[in-house]
């Protein structure tokens, strides 16, 4: 069976959403997965090196997986709202994948800013993800205190030397995180994961689908 491979335009918020739709190589999609990307003011698009070895790992673990860029970007409509109208640009994504495949359970994932918006978006949902994936979770800006009482099942994958979210930082946030929730270190050289991508998506690839 050819992998599905689409272009897609999503009615968002403040304007259309670029998306790009892709589904399992050799099975039909067992879970349906939307991935957000880094930050927009620092270039981070839908085709973000680590944004794409996430999304290429939940395909191989039988997800149907939707990539979009944020406001503002590329050939998404609208202006950059801080993280804000981003949570709702996520929604507009969300709701646009599972129009077309709403028997299937749902995961949220995201790089760095992504992580935090997916975070954000998977906490206020009144019907729960599967799991959120937050790879590169930042540290060093912004509030996270919500994260202490998310009971939505998170899962938060880092390299080992990120500029952005220093270990030490993120373990001891990650004490005050709510339960349920896992935590893995990468082995690499920065925030993008360098010269650990293939193990990342591997990583991405094994992760559980639930958390108890």
């Amino acid at each position: 069976m050819p992998r599905k491979i689409e272009s897609h335009f999503i009615s968002g918020p403040a304007g259309r959403l670029e998306a790009l739709l892709e589904e399992p190589e050799d099975a039909e999609p067992v879970e349906a997965c939307l991935v957000c990307h880094p930050h927009p003011l620092f270039g981070g698009t839908m085709h973000n090196k680590v944004v794409y070895r996430i999304a290429r790992g939940l395909r191989r673990a039988g997800g149907v997986v939707l990539r979009f860029n944020f406001r503002g970007v590329n050939l998404s409509q609208g202006v950059h709202d801080h993280g804000n109208g981003e949570v709702d640009d996520a929604r507009a994504a969300l709701d646009y994948l599972r129009g077309f495949y709403p028997s299937l359970p749902f995961t949220l994932a995201g790089f760095s800013f992504g992580s935090r918006v997916a975070l954000r978006l998977g906490c206020s949902l009144a019907q729960r993800p599967e799991r959120v994936i937050a790879v590169g979770f930042p540290t060093t800006l912004g509030n996270y205190e919500y994260l202490s009482s998310c009971t939505v099942p998170k899962m938060f994958v880092h390299s080992s030397n990120d500029v952005h979210g220093p270990k030490a930082s993120l373990e001891s946030a990650f004490r005050d995180f709510a339960e349920p929730k896992t935590l893995q270190f990468i082995d690499a050289g920065d925030h993008f994961f360098a010269g650990a991508l293939e193990e990342l998506e591997n990583t991405i690839a094994a992760l559980p689908r639930t958390l108890s």
